[in-house]
């Protein structure tokens, strides 16, 4: 029988790899591994990478399997979720792995200037209606700047067109430096491609999408310091489907 959440909440008080600030936590004890993760968690100089929105943690653990001389770190707010993969790490005797169970809004009280090199987001929700929310906005954007190494990567790999648009119009609006960009991840996918790393991990949700006949779609580009981010004005049109567990929630056709 597996575990109920209150078992997974205490087995979690006790693991060494998971770190739990969220809001209610972190205004009255700050985080003092800030700017510290290298010498205090990992003991290594190897770059960290984030995942943001990790949910069970897959894809972290899958990343820190195929990449041993780097470090990850999984953020979500959902500890049952994170329970999987923060188990699993330490079953396997993980040591680049860590999980952070906070509130992504608030991402930047937990890593110093320069301190991250990469970020991956993961099938995050599109938030078709409130363009603060995703975590391709400029609220996110400008949030990462404090922390990611100026012109630091980020992944995003995605089953929902209208975010994976909305991004690629963030990119061209602020000239962001594109590395990669694909609507159907897995047909340009092949042993030694260029979207190996990014089709190389799939989640338990992204098989039930492809599964459902949705395509994956990726884009990575670069992250500069300098300049001003602006939103683009352009109205997307609404994913026109259900995805698992996530309703569409609007009567409109197109947002911005």
């Amino acid at each position: 029988m597996s575990k109920g959440k209150l078992a997974k909440f205490a087995d979690m008080e006790t693991y060494e790899n998971v770190f739990q600030y969220p809001y209610s936590v972190v205004e009255h004890v700050p985080f003092e591994m800030q700017g510290h993760w290298h010498e205090q968690y990992f003991h290594n100089n190897n770059p960290i990478v984030l995942e943001l929105g990790c949910g069970k943690g897959e894809y972290t653990v899958g990343l820190a399997k195929r990449y041993p001389h780097m470090n990850f770190i999984g953020v979500d707010i959902k500890g049952a979720r994170m329970w999987t993969g923060a188990t699993q790490a330490i079953k396997e005797g993980m040591k680049n792995v860590a999980f952070l169970r906070t509130n992504i809004e608030i991402i930047d009280r937990f890593f110093a200037p320069d301190e991250v090199t990469e970020i991956w987001l993961t099938f995050s929700d599109p938030q078709m209606k409130n363009p603060r929310k995703r975590l391709t906005s400029t609220f996110f954007m400008n949030r990462y700047r404090r922390f990611l190494i100026d012109k630091g990567i980020i992944h995003l790999k995605t089953d929902s067109n209208f975010l994976f648009t909305y991004t690629t119009y963030m990119v061209e609006k602020n000239h962001l430096p594109l590395v990669l960009r694909t609507n159907d991840l897995y047909s340009e996918n092949s042993e030694n491609s260029e979207y190996s790393e990014a089709a190389s991990i799939q989640t338990y949700y992204e098989q039930m999408w492809i599964d459902r006949g949705l395509d994956i779609k990726y884009i990575k580009f670069h992250l500069p310091h300098e300049g001003e981010l602006v939103e683009p004005d352009i109205e997307i049109p609404l994913d026109n489907y259900r995805s698992y567990r996530r309703d569409k929630r609007s009567s409109l056709e197109t947002a911005k």
